[in-house]
């Protein structure tokens, strides 16, 4: 990281937060996904840890794709009238 260009420093470390943020989404999913196999492979299995471990998962995957410019988006500008 180049700490000498002429970025003001808060926008530097509002990128390195924003870094950190994504890994501890991923590694939060990664252990939801766990949990739920763990639950899966048990003799009595929890629906409820199953639902909450997905639910886990189904919003950190909206929230690392949020940021995913779509396929058509070029094609959707040229079709605006």
């Amino acid at each position: 990281m180049d700490f000498h260009s002429n970025k003001p420093k808060s926008l530097v470390f509002l990128k390195t937060e924003k870094e950190i943020m994504k890994k501890f989404v991923i590694l939060l999913m990664v252990l939801a996904i766990g949990v739920a196999f763990y639950e899966q492979t048990s003799a009595e299995k929890n629906v409820y840890v199953m639902v909450i471990a997905i639910v886990i998962f189904m919003m950190g995957m909206m929230q690392l794709s949020s940021k995913t410019p779509s396929k058509n988006q070029d094609k959707e500008k040229d079709n605006v009238q």
